[in-house]
């Protein structure tokens, strides 16, 4: 039996070919109902668009591209969750890819983007200042959004959180706390969440009147290994921190190693707050008190500016900035510092 044809499908749901097209196509002109019935349509004739000449034609695809910065890191999973939903609510598929913070493999995988000719690409950029080949997608016409992270020379939408803040109520909690030489393991610099928490840790150590003491920072990669090598350096220096703040939740997991592998205890020796909060953050002893992002947010609001842009190439360019939340536990020693009160 031979495989249904678009043809097909149009006569079975009584509309023109041309209206089946727009829904292939995710055209928001097309009327909800006209849309449903065309869908219920192909369900009903088992019709498999075929995707790879619908690109050799140039149309339309229903496919979104998202390159993520680190698979491992735990962060990503309710991102990509979030990008997949709300894709799926759109009839739409999701190509993902993983940079692991490689420009030369992000460059290979935006190639793969436009010989794919997705719809539209989200992005983790593995750098601030590295734009030039997204520029060049954008001027083309690939809608781009930018994931969790800016770069400093495409205009483009771009969905991050308040990392400013984030950090911010972290260490000034630290500090009403009572604790005066915190220390911080930052994410990288050349990434604008890793200068924007770091910010964040600046203000609150000014605003309480603080130093900003160089030798109680320290700076990683967002990787396990960074966060035990410099906690292991902070804890071993003459004048060792009260507390640190750690700018994501892989290094956490290190500098949790570091404390426990040196004998030491948390909070009572020294105390630890984290920038994201997972599921498992309430099951460690003690407890940590971490920066929660709404992840799975992040994701969805991807896919809603991805869209817009497609339906309005010319809109202005947008950045959704999402509020983070503060989960104390008993990783800073409040119940500590509550009892010496």
């Amino acid at each position: 039996m031979p495989a249904p044809t678009l043809k097909d499908v149009a006569d079975y749901a009584q509309v023109s070919r041309a209206t089946v097209s727009r829904v292939l196509n995710n055209n928001p002109t097309v009327n909800e109902n006209l849309r449903l019935r065309v869908i219920e349509a192909m369900h009903q004739l088992g019709y498999q668009p075929n995707r790879a000449a619908r690109r050799l034609r140039g149309t339309t695809s229903d496919v979104l591209g998202l390159i993520i910065s680190d698979i491992e890191n735990p962060f990503f999973i309710s991102v990509v969750r979030g990008v997949e939903d709300a894709a799926y609510q759109q009839r739409m598929s999701v190509v993902l890819c993983n940079s692991d913070e490689d420009p030369a493999k992000q460059s290979m995988y935006l190639r793969v983007m436009q010989a794919e000719r997705v719809a539209g690409l989200i992005i983790a950029p593995t750098h601030a200042d590295e734009s030039q080949e997204l520029a060049e997608m954008s001027r083309a016409g690939m809608p781009i959004v930018l994931l969790d992270r800016r770069t400093s020379s495409l205009n483009a939408d771009a969905v991050v959180v308040d990392n400013v803040g984030g950090a911010f109520a972290a260490v000034r909690h630290l500090i009403d706390l009572g604790y005066r030489r915190i220390a911080t393991i930052s994410g990288s610099l050349k990434l604008t969440t890793g200068q924007e928490r770091f910010e964040g840790y600046r203000q609150a150590l000014e605003s309480a009147g603080l130093p900003l003491d160089r030798t109680l920072i320290r700076t990683g990669d967002y990787k396990i290994e960074s966060g035990y090598r410099l906690m292991r350096e902070l804890l071993s220096a003459p004048h060792p921190p009260e507390a640190v703040f750690v700018a994501n939740n892989l290094m956490t997991l290190g500098s949790l190693r570091a404390v426990h592998e040196m004998g030491l205890r948390i909070p009572h020796d020294v105390a630890l707050v984290g920038f994201d909060d997972m599921p498992w953050s309430g099951q460690l002893y003690p407890p940590l008190t971490a920066v929660a992002q709404p992840t799975y947010e992040l994701g969805r609001e991807a896919v809603r500016l991805l869209l817009r842009r497609s339906t309005e190439p010319d809109a202005f360019f947008h950045t959704v900035v999402l509020q983070t939340r503060l989960v104390v536990r008993e990783s800073c020693g409040a119940a500590i510092r509550q009892e010496k009160s």
